[in-house]
């Protein structure tokens, strides 16, 4: 990704010490991955709530479709969607149901 040498990673550390100092440079270094590794973190999170709005979307332009077709005559992928969005909608139902059954005991 950044095409760094060892040659040139050894230079950056030796000046890391020259600067910082034995006694500190543990705790640079450590605080460092940490922060990489929480920026890797955020960067994963954020793809894959894009891919699952894209999917959506998708799902959502699939269902436009077969509302337009009449739910009759539909491609196999289409139908796959609208069964997915018709289980996406039975499982956000089901916890409302069952805490409305619960109240009205």
């Amino acid at each position: 990704m950044f095409d760094i040498s060892f040659w040139e990673l050894f230079i950056v550390g030796i000046v890391a010490l020259l600067i910082l100092g034995p006694e500190r440079l543990p705790s640079a270094i450590r605080s460092t991955v940490t922060t990489i590794r929480s920026l890797k973190s955020m960067a994963t999170g954020f793809r894959t709530e894009i891919e699952e709005q894209l999917r959506v979307h998708e799902l959502h332009e699939n269902l436009k479709k077969a509302e337009n077709m009449g739910l009759d005559n539909v491609s196999p992928e289409v139908a796959q969607s609208v069964k997915e969005l018709k289980e996406a909608a039975l499982s956000v139902q089901e916890p409302y149901k069952k805490k409305k059954d619960d109240d009205e005991k």
